[in-house]
């Protein structure tokens, strides 16, 4: 019995924002970019250089709309560019 309460308690806590799906849009001068869609252009763009999926750590996006470009920092060195 007292399992399933403790069950039941962790199962009231779980969601919030943290767990909470989101969708981010950047929107600029008539334009709708998705986040997602930002993110898989980096991604194909970085596959498209030869970077292999498990050796990529991290990703830092810079979004600038006044360029309509999306700048890009992968593992700290591998620097690239797309399309906004």
């Amino acid at each position: 019995m007292a399992l399933k309460s403790s069950v039941e308690r962790a199962e009231q806590k779980v969601g919030g924002f943290a767990t909470a799906r989101k969708k981010i849009v950047i929107q600029y001068q008539g334009m709708d970019k998705e986040e997602s869609d930002i993110l898989d252009r980096i991604h194909k763009a970085l596959s498209d250089r030869g970077i292999l999926d498990a050796e990529i750590c991290d990703v830092e996006v810079y979004i600038k709309p006044e360029e309509h470009s999306v700048f890009y920092v992968a593992n700290g060195e591998i620097q690239g560019r797309i399309e906004l």
